[in-house]
């Protein structure tokens, strides 16, 4: 058997297309979507998202303005734009582009976000909705996308195993409670986990969200399962998963490829919260 891959670009291009068109009607109706991007300091890799986020939002005609503030910004100069944010109706998002500079608490700027703009779905009224079952709070982007993932593969959910592995409160957390709320059965392992290989063996459904590299090897995964990766981890100068690819793919009955599975799919997430932020006013 050689697993069947799941293209997340070409899922998310097909997920960007349909925005496109919501947007289109939304404006028509004096409602265009606007995200605005506050980075803070010169991290490399954030500049880098926050450009592909600017393309991606250009892409179906979402207004998207980036706030770049410099390293040395303060609390209170930081707070402060985002109180502006709030309160500016023709903001419908807020993200503020993460790992902040060591001198500012990424708590409490993220709680400072109005949850109705919390488009990141970090905000804790928007986890505590979550965590009750409430769907009208926002969800961090990469578990939405992994359930997107699946879901557009036609697989099964209701009644299935899910497996978990990895517990931060980005991705394996939320991702535990959005296959939960599709009535899945639902495990989260971690580092104290006492047999990490038997629990994933369970799994129909295996999201492995870790961030150690290859950790998933082929004996690790119940032949025909569906096999979510993602790690994104640089070894030997290449990107690789949390899954042990080439192993895994011999066993799986579907797979992401790293790069091109879960990392598109997480800022056609957030587009679509944007979208849903602007619908709802």
């Amino acid at each position: 058997m050689t697993a069947r891959i799941i293209d997340g670009k070409g899922i998310a291009a097909e997920i960007r297309k349909e925005l496109a068109q919501k947007v289109a009607d939304l404006t028509v109706q004096g409602k265009l979507p606007g995200l605005d991007v506050v980075l803070v300091g010169d991290n490399p890799a954030s500049a880098v998202y926050v450009r592909n986020k600017e393309k991606a939002c250009r892409e179906i005609g979402i207004n998207s303005t980036i706030h770049r503030l410099s390293e040395a910004t303060t609390r209170e100069e930081l707070l402060g734009l985002i109180d502006r944010l709030n309160r500016d109706t023709t903001v419908h998002g807020i993200l503020v582009q993460l790992p902040l500079p060591s001198h500012l608490d990424e708590d409490e700027v993220i709680n400072a976000i109005d949850p109705e703009k919390d488009v990141d779905g970090f905000h804790p009224i928007n986890a505590g909705k979550l965590q009750v079952g409430d769907a009208d709070g926002f969800v961090p982007c990469t578990p939405a996308g992994v359930l997107e993932l699946v879901k557009r593969q036609g697989a099964a959910i209701q009644g299935q195993q899910v497996v978990v592995v990895g517990r931060s409160n980005i991705v394996g957390k939320p991702a535990a409670l959005l296959f939960l709320r599709e009535n899945a059965t639902v495990t989260i392992c971690h580092s104290r986990t006492k047999d990490v290989a038997a629990e994933c063996r369970r799994a129909d459904i295996l999201i492995a969200a870790v961030g150690r590299p290859q950790l998933i090897k082929k004996d690790w995964v119940k032949p025909g399962a569906v096999v979510i990766d993602v790690g994104i981890n640089r070894v030997d100068g290449k990107l690789v998963g949390d899954v042990d690819y080439e192993e895994v793919r011999q066993v799986a009955g579907a797979i992401t490829p790293v790069p091109g599975g879960v990392g598109p799919m997480t800022i056609a997430m957030l587009l679509k919260a944007t979208v849903e932020a602007a619908a709802r006013e």
